[in-house]
């Protein structure tokens, strides 16, 4: 579906799904401060914290994933209490070296790579199945937003849940961190599309 964006853009949208009483949808500027709050919560609760050199997007999530199309920010709303109980977002570019190694940041193409972000559940939240559903809903907009050939994510195996949820869902282990020297622990993926294919899966050539 097309829809008109806040400015100026035209972007396709996400699917909307419900969900044991929760509505996911692509978040509105009312939205962001609640969102804001749940991702701090699960950064500073499992985590470590906030780190301004990669969650810089907190301190402008409506100019990060509003404005600018090719970006999202997925929500999941209680229905009865309207809060926000969980996100997930979508940037495009693959992963950056530092942290990660060099290698690996140079094989994803800076615009063609959809990179997913911010799936995190409000621990008030969780076990209503609301990460699977958020991600799904960050897939249809890849899909659907055209123009991306492969999705990508690392996760913190450090946190709880992480590493089981994601190999429950239609991914594909790229790279495993922990068995190299360092303290980057990162766990690399790549996630199916909706169809099920998983794309071009490296794109470093940009051409």
């Amino acid at each position: 579906m097309i829809v008109a964006a806040q400015g100026g853009y035209v972007s396709r949208s996400a699917e909307t799904r419900t969900v044991d009483g929760f509505l996911i949808r692509r978040a509105t500027v009312e939205d962001l401060d609640g969102a804001g709050k749940v991702i701090r919560r699960v950064l500073d609760e499992d985590l470590g914290g906030y780190r301004p050199d990669i969650h810089w997007d907190l301190e402008r999530l409506e100019e990060t994933y509003i404005k600018q199309s090719r970006y999202c920010l997925v929500v999941a709303i209680d229905q009865a209490t309207g809060a926000v109980a969980g996100t997930s977002a979508v940037r495009p570019g693959g992963p950056w070296s530092p942290p990660h190694p060099e290698w690996l940041a140079a094989r994803y193409h800076p615009e063609r790579t959809a990179q997913l972000f911010r799936v995190y559940i409000d621990p008030d939240y969780r076990r209503h199945g609301l990460a699977r559903a958020l991600v799904n809903n960050a897939r249809d907009f890849v899909a659907n937003e055209g123009g991306y050939d492969v999705i990508y994510l690392h996760t913190d195996p450090r946190s709880p849940g992480a590493e089981p949820f994601w190999r429950s869902m239609p991914t594909v282990e790229i790279y495993d961190a922990r068995k190299d020297p360092g303290p980057n622990g990162a766990l690399h993926f790549h996630m199916a599309f909706p169809d099920g294919s998983y794309g071009n899966a490296w794109t470093a050539d940009h051409d």
